[in-house]
């Protein structure tokens, strides 16, 4: 089955995915055999602010009809995060900067939050036998190719989440909407279907459909 986005925004290319198993903090953390890929310097500028951009990850809501979205978006992540993120401090934060950044790249949030399953099971200091680090497993040496070359901010929620999806969207326009091979760029499995149909099936259990 293959998924198609619209191309619209210069993603980038950062991460990597694959199974594997975490170091020191249980469970399961994905991470593939992501190879380094050519970028024009257009691109790569383009990525490097983006990842740079300070802004704090608050959602700009222009209506009241789409803040009314909004809150019940939020409402009913939190209520089905509430055993993976017990703190609501932390849940708050987590459900907003994952709305900022996926809507900022141009992603759905539901597609954002089943990838963050798959590959972290939401586990912020998840690493990957590869390296792959935090809730969307991204792979240190991109901090140095559109970074401040520090992995040790790949920890830090906001930044994890930026790299993540302005990789997944600069893939998704590499294969020009085409989400299935976009995917697998992500993981380092092309053409495999074992990745991206573990990601659509944890997209459907975080759709959001809002009350009229």
């Amino acid at each position: 089955m293959k998924r198609f986005l619209p191309a619209s925004w210069i993603g980038g290319l950062l991460l990597a995915a694959g199974l594997g198993l975490s170091l020191g903090f249980g469970g399961a953390a994905h991470a593939g055999n992501q190879k380094e890929e050519a970028m024009a310097d257009s691109v790569r500028l383009a990525l490097a602010n983006a990842i740079a951009d300070a802004r704090p990850p608050k959602p700009v809501l222009r209506s009241e009809a789409a803040r009314q979205r909004y809150q019940q978006w939020f409402d009913e992540m939190s209520r089905r995060l509430a055993k993976r993120i017990p703190d609501p401090f932390s849940r708050t934060e987590f459900l907003e900067t994952v709305w900022y950044e996926s809507t900022r790249a141009g992603l759905d949030p539901a597609m954002v939050l089943g990838l963050i399953q798959v590959e972290s099971a939401y586990r912020k200091y998840a690493i990957s036998i590869a390296g792959a680090r935090g809730y969307m497993q991204v792979m240190p040496f991109w901090t140095k190719v559109i970074g401040d070359g520090d992995r040790r901010k790949l920890f830090h929620m906001q930044t994890n989440l930026r790299y993540g999806c302005s990789i997944l969207r600069m893939y998704i326009d590499m294969e020009k909407g085409d989400l299935y091979l976009a995917l697998g760029r992500y993981n380092g499995s092309r053409g495999r279907p074992q990745y991206p149909n573990a990601v659509f099936a944890a997209w459907k259990k975080w759709e959001f459909k809002p009350t009229v």
